[in-house]
């Protein structure tokens, strides 16, 4: 493993893991946030604050909170089912197959998790074609 692969997460990984995916577009979602998509459909995105992810001791909403695609509902809830991990969901999110993180706590993955979580999000929804040709190159 790469010694970077072990570092802790940043914000700025989260962009340049998602422009690292082939056939990548950045959409520009309300409040100039962006939402990175393939074939049109987006995988990972910054959402605004809303009322449903909130700090619970001061009620405030969190303005930090970045949605990730997953491929299931497995892998969802053995992601935000852990308290140990920084993952989590809200009533909005019920059967949505994605995970919210908040970009203050992305230091408690390391860059290889994210970099993960980011390649099945963007396999989760890039087309049969794209997804097959992108992991053939990746056991080349």
């Amino acid at each position: 493993m790469r010694e970077r692969d072990g570092r802790p997460a940043r914000v700025a990984d989260v962009h340049d893991l998602s422009l690292a995916m082939p056939h990548v577009t950045v959409a520009e979602g309300s409040r100039e946030n962006p939402v990175y998509q393939v074939g049109g459909k987006s995988f990972v995105f910054f959402r605004n604050p809303r009322p449903d992810a909130v700090d619970p001791d001061t009620g405030e909403r969190y303005d930090d909170v970045i949605v990730i695609w997953v491929e299931s509902d497995d892998d969802k809830q053995a992601l935000v089912q852990d308290p140990d991990r920084p993952f989590f969901t809200t009533p909005h999110f019920d059967g949505h197959p994605s995970v919210l993180v908040r970009a203050c706590r992305l230091g408690e993955v390391s860059h290889r998790e994210l970099a993960e979580l980011i390649q099945d999000a963007w396999l989760s929804r890039a087309s049969p074609k794209r997804a097959a040709t992108w992991l053939a190159a990746q056991r080349a």
